[in-house]
């Protein structure tokens, strides 16, 4: 890799400026020769030659844009001279072999988990707390204050004293901004727990369960039923009004089909059923403590590897988060994929552009079938409102070198690896077999992850450029920078750093070692990551429609 400019694939024409390059600098790209016409920011590109309105712009070896007007040798590949473009794509033919990564170093190593009746293993021990319609979330929120400080999960929270002291200066006349920042987080240590052995108690607020679709009816109850039998979960309490779209014998029957010999313990408490609202939330935290008691007896013990089911993802992108930490999380999927264990890889509108590569991947016609179907439909369904993929780049994304959907799309792909696809799913469906699995999810991060969860994963790797406090309320979530600057400036988020990738310091084989050793300290508890120390339990569930 050169310390300057990065040329991805033999057959692109244009490449990566790992560095701010000034106008008037030349540069040597392997073999070539490159004067600079205009200044190229770190993170973007640059033409490799001279484009004709219409000419394909290539990265990563396939289409990824239009030039929109004359481009000049050394130009700036930007917003305003090209548009996105992808090659179409088509089940066709393929003579895709696999060869797996060498697994043996990882194949005698376990990680300490949470074994679950089914045969599953929890990277966590939580109870969750889950309202079957927006009407129960007040309820839910008294729960959560009745349950938490006295349990030890939420002991001292830094921003309350800090409003104290604002009091107290404002009373003496004192000036505000002369008090320090916060410097300590939350202390949820487990030697501060009532049950020790009980990660958390999650509360999934959220605002749907009633006024909608059938179909969005039958997506929550799928949801919340991946939530309840996730392996990261001992139990559940379920909140419902009575009279909502989203009924519990929804949810039963959806819990039956992803696991038909459930045994964990659920406790659904009906309010319009109960004498009064007291009566209900008196019943229901008694019972939940209950159960926390029962879920107490659960400790951790060996897994083998094959056990992880990861979902990734990125959020926050940027023009390196497909050349660094992108390639270091497929590195990774690969290793895992060989050991046997499952990789969810969701995000479809950041799939456009590469679907030919997963088409040639998928284990049999029927999988590269569903595939094409969803992101059809999908496609169709956001041309109807008047937006499409190529709208899924954000201003920020742009901003630092996504010039199109497809140049994100492709970066993006990376983080499942190269492996066979062995099977494509619709949400919000559960993960069932080993290897590479396509998740229909929106780009939106949190719809995603949430998703994910839902499907099954029990850790969540997520890259980022930018910088962002996504979590999730179950599933551990690892951050990984794609630069060195993102994780020396927010070392509150960043779990991990694949910035040496860019300096040239490491390859994503070199630095993916320390890196699944993180992984399993993680799956084993050993590691708690700072999504996780923050509280940041986002839970949005995707009302179908169009969201990218």
């Amino acid at each position: 890799m050169s310390k300057l400019t990065l040329h991805i694939h033999s057959d692109d024409n244009i490449i990566v400026a790992l560095k701010d390059l000034a106008a008037g600098q030349s540069v040597t790209v392997g073999s070539e020769f490159h004067t600079l016409v205009e200044d190229i920011p770190a993170k973007h590109k640059f033409a490799a030659q001279a484009f004709s309105i219409g000419d394909q712009i290539r990265m990563y070896g396939v289409t990824v844009g239009e030039a929109t007007k004359d481009i000049p040798k050394g130009g700036r590949i930007h917003t305003s001279n090209i548009a996105h473009a992808a090659a179409p794509a088509a089940i066709r033919p393929s003579d895709f072999k696999w060869s797996p990564p060498d697994v043996s170093p990882w194949a005698d190593r376990s990680f300490d988990g949470y074994h679950r009746a089914n045969g599953e293993v929890g990277t966590a021990n939580y109870w969750i707390v889950v309202p079957l319609v927006f009407c129960e979330n007040r309820n839910l929120a008294v729960m959560k204050r009745a349950f938490l400080k006295q349990l030890g999960y939420d002991t001292t929270n830094p921003y309350e004293s800090f409003v104290g002291q604002l009091i107290e200066a404002h009373k003496s006349g004192h000036d505000l901004d002369s008090l320090p920042d916060i410097a300590d987080e939350r202390n949820t240590t487990p030697g501060n727990r009532i049950f020790p052995n009980i990660d958390g108690i999650k509360f999934l607020a959220h605002n749907l369960g009633c006024a909608h679709t059938n179909t969005d009816a039958e997506a929550l109850a799928g949801l919340l039923a991946g939530y309840i039998t996730h392996p990261n979960v001992a139990g559940a309490t379920v909140l419902s009004l009575g009279c909502q779209k989203t009924q519990i014998e929804h949810i039963k029957a959806e819990i039956s089909k992803r696991d038909p010999n459930f045994t964990k313990p659920v406790y659904y408490f009906e309010q319009q059923k109960s004498v009064s609202e007291k009566r209900m939330l008196s019943d229901a935290i008694r019972q939940t403590f209950k159960g926390l008691v029962e879920a107490n007896q659960i400790v951790r013990q060996p897994a083998p590897l094959s056990k992880l089911a990861i979902g990734v993802e990125c959020g926050g992108s940027d023009g390196f988060s497909g050349i660094s930490a992108n390639p270091l999380l497929g590195v990774v999927s690969d290793r895992i994929t060989a050991l046997g264990g499952q990789i969810i890889l969701a995000e479809f509108p950041e799939l456009c552009g590469v679907e030919q590569d997963l088409l040639d991947r998928c284990v049999s016609s029927e999988v590269a079938q569903r595939f094409i179907d969803l992101m059809d439909a999908y496609s169709a369904a956001a041309a109807k409102v008047g937006s499409a993929f190529e709208h899924n780049p954000s201003p920020g994304n742009i901003a630092d070198g996504l010039t199109t959907d497809a140049i994100k799309s492709c970066g993006a792909a990376r983080k499942g690896g190269t492996g066979p696809v062995a099977d494509v799913l619709d949400y919000p469906e559960r993960v069932s077999r080993d290897g590479l699995t396509l998740l229909c999810t929106p780009g939106n991060d949190v719809e995603s992850t949430t998703a994910l969860s839902g499907a099954g994963a029990n850790l969540i790797l997520f890259t980022t450029g930018l910088g962002t406090p996504t979590g999730n309320p179950v599933a551990p979530t690892l951050k990984i920078s794609s630069n060195t600057a993102l994780a020396n400036r927010l070392p509150d988020l960043i779990d991990f750093n694949a910035g040496p990738i860019i300096e040239g310091h490491e390859t994503p084989e070199s630095l993916a070692d320390a890196f699944l050793e993180q992984i399993i300290a993680t799956a084993s508890g050993q590691y708690q990551p700072h999504a996780v120390q923050l509280g940041q339990d986002d839970f949005i569930p995707w009302k179908r429609g169009v969201s990218l």
